[in-house]
This record gives C-alpha cells, sequence and structure tokens, in this order.
C-alpha cells in the first residue's frame, strides 16, 4: 500500500514519515486529493461507510475504523441554530473523527503510539490504536478527569501522567518520541487528524444540501477541529460542491487565548475558565495556519469565562444536549459574538457539540 508523502509549507521539504519537519514547522500531505466530477445528488449519498463515504477527500485509507462519522445536524430553536452532535462518537467525542492518524499508522506498520491529550483524543487514540491492535501510550495531565483516564486503560493502553500546566505534558511526550518510544501520534501536529476532522464539513455540505451555513462556531484550543473545517469546506469549494465559504468563529477559554489575545489584545483574553479543561492550548501547535483560516473566511476568535460556560452548559443539559463543559464553549460564545453585533442574529449558523457529558 502507497503511504501519502508529507510536504512542509514553511521551507518544501518532503518527507515519506515524520511527525514534523527538520525546520521544527509541522507537516502537511504533499497532494491533498480532490473530487473529479460534480456534487451528487444528496438524496442518493450512501454515507454507511461513516466518515469514510467521503474517500474522494481523504489521503488516507480506511485500514480501522469503528464506523465513526455521519453525526446528526438537528435544529436547536433556542439558539436559533443547527447543533452538530460530535458527541455521539464512538469513544463520546469528534476526536474519533482524527482516527484516520491510526489508519496511517497501520499503512506504516507502526507498532507502538504515542500521544498527548488532556483526554478526549487520547480515548480516541487508545481506543483505534486497540481496534488496530497497536500498542499505545498516552502522556496525560496529572489533573486528567478518572472518566478520561478509565477509558484510556481500558482500551489496553498506557497512560503516562505529568505535573504541571498542559504543555508540561505535550514537552514529556516529545521527548519519549525523539528518544524512541513510538510513533508521535499528535492530534496537533499529525496531517491524518486533519484529515479526519475536515470531514465535518463535508458531513454538514451533505446534510444541508451541498450548501454551506454562514458561520460555524467552533471550539479552539489546538484548533484541531476548528483548522479541519476550514479545510473541509475549502476542499468543498475549490470541487465545486458549495459556493462559499463560511466564517469560521472561535471560541476559546479566558485565560488560555492565544488566539484572542493575537486578534484583540492580552485584555480581551483575560480572565478564568478552568472548565473548559480541554481547550486550555497556550502554544497552539499551527498557530500561523489557524490565524490565516480566520482571515481568509472573515472570522474571529472570542474568549469565554467560567461562569458562561457554566450557566450554557445547564441550558444545554435543560434541552437534551447532554454534553461535557468544553463543550458549552461554543455555544456560549454564540451568545457573545451576537451580543457583540459580530453576528446579526440573522445568519445561518452551526454549532459542533464536541464532547459527551459521560465523560464527567
Amino acid at each position: 500500500m502507497t503511504v501519502p508523502s508529507l510536504r512542509c509549507a514553511d521551507c518544501g521539504a518532503t518527507y515519506a514519515d515524520r511527525w514534523r519537519c527538520e525546520c521544527g514547522h509541522p507537516l502537511d500531505y504533499e497532494s491533498p486529493p480532490l473530487p473529479d466530477g460534480p456534487a451528487p445528488d444528496p438524496a442518493a449519498f450512501d454515507s454507511r461507510a461513516g466518515l469514510w463515504s467521503f474517500g474522494e477527500f481523504l489521503p488516507e485509507s480506511p485500514l480501522v475504523t469503528l464506523g465513526e462519522g455521519t453525526t446528526p445536524l438537528v435544529d436547536a430553536d433556542e439558539w436559533d441554530a443547527q447543533f452538530k452532535l460530535e458527541y455521539v462518537f464512538p469513544t463520546g467525542s469528534f476526536k474519533d473523527r482524527g482516527a484516520t492518524t491510526v489508519s496511517r499508522a497501520a499503512a506504516l506498520g507502526v507498532d507502538t503510539l504515542v500521544e498527548d491529550s488532556s483526554g478526549n483524543a487520547g480515548a480516541a487514540i487508545a481506543t483505534y490504536a486497540a481496534r488496530a491492535g497497536i500498542d499505545a501510550e498516552i502522556y496525560v495531565p496529572a489533573s486528567v478527569k478518572d472518566t478520561k483516564l478509565r477509558a484510556i486503560r481500558r482500551a489496553g493502553a498506557t497512560p503516562v501522567k505529568t505535573e504541571g500546566p498542559r504543555q508540561a505534558t505535550t514537552d514529556a511526550c516529545v521527548g519519549a518520541v525523539e528518544a524512541g518510544a513510538g510513533w508521535y501520534a499528535s492530534h496537533a501536529w499529525n496531517p491524518a487528524f486533519f484529515a479526519g476532522t475536515a470531514t465535518v464539513a463535508y458531513e454538514t455540505a451533505l446534510q444541508r444540501d451541498w450548501t454551506a451555513p454562514d458561520a460555524v462556531v467552533l471550539p479552539l484550543g489546538h484548533g484541531t477541529l476548528f483548522l479541519g473545517a476550514y479545510r473541509g469546506f475549502r476542499a468543498l469549494r475549490e470541487a465545486g460542491w458549495i459556493d462559499d465559504l463560511p466564517r469560521l468563529l472561535g471560541a476559546q477559554a479566558a485565560g488560555s487565548a492565544p488566539f484572542v489575545e493575537a486578534l484583540h489584545g492580552a485584555r480581551a483574553a483575560a480572565g478564568d475558565n478552568d472548565a473548559a479543561d480541554g481547550i486550555q492550548i497556550p502554544k497552539p501547535v499551527r498557530r500561523d495556519q489557524i490565524l490565516d483560516a480566520i482571515g481568509d473566511t472573515d472570522g474571529d476568535a472570542i474568549a469565554i469565562g467560567r461562569d458562561a460556560v457554566e450557566a450554557e452548559l445547564a441550558d444545554l443539559h435543560a434541552r437534551g444536549f447532554y454534553v461535557e463543559p468544553t463543550c458549552a464553549v461554543a455555544p456560549a460564545a454564540l451568545r457573545a459574538y451576537r451580543e457583540r453585533g459580530v453576528l446579526t442574529g440573522d445568519e445561518d449558523v452551526v454549532v459542533p457539540l464536541t464532547g459527551s457529558g459521560l465523560k464527567t
């Protein structure tokens, strides 16, 4: 089986397989695929293979799958939006879209995967590694929720707890990878992960009869879903399957909001939101790519505090959306964007709900 090669956009170097370029920048697929023909009839589109139904856009083959994808898109009248229910994936979060990383690892004959995560990505990689029969070590913060730690252990992976801030977990994991501990399945560095998260755009457009919404409001930490959505909608436009890109509006945790700080200054990013532990990323790997995505879509980023998240979480639960706290950041941001006039209230908006309340 031919495994797609990777390329550095910064220096132009190409590789058969590396987790980052020798110049230090992230890698992406050298030749991302695009379909040749027009968009198929949405009523006749066969989505039984889940996200792998969009194989014309995907560089990897579905060597490892649990039927992930085709999550519901439902009306949320109280928010005057549509919610994409990403929390119904096999491991309870959108990170299962990035399981394309494990398919790449299987194609390369990898024996051991190594990943760092605050919980959801680690549970997803551990679960799909178990499906593939590949060993996995998952580096997690010492403060990781017991439910997420249990999911990693029950999949047969080895959790490695690290003390200190979230960045310390990544640093420890990178040190282990560089020492030869295994193949880095990083949801921040590995381009296969973003090829998987791009499928959220393909599904959303299909469910809307090949139209993009006016705006998508997404949680924004490392930006795996944000950048994936951007790449997915851009690929759809390049293929001629949609006409316009939606505005991509990020929702960050106050006190850990580097994109808000870059766009609006330190005061706009200040505050506290330890409830949204899943997006507390002070140094996102693909910072420049995400800022470019925000600029290209006339997007924005906003910092949301703990009180707003807790109030939004209660509203979501009361209306049947049983999600985890980090997931409430994006619906809370939707309200804030409307209050600030970034959205007028007339737009057609989609909000992914990213993680299940069963995780907490």
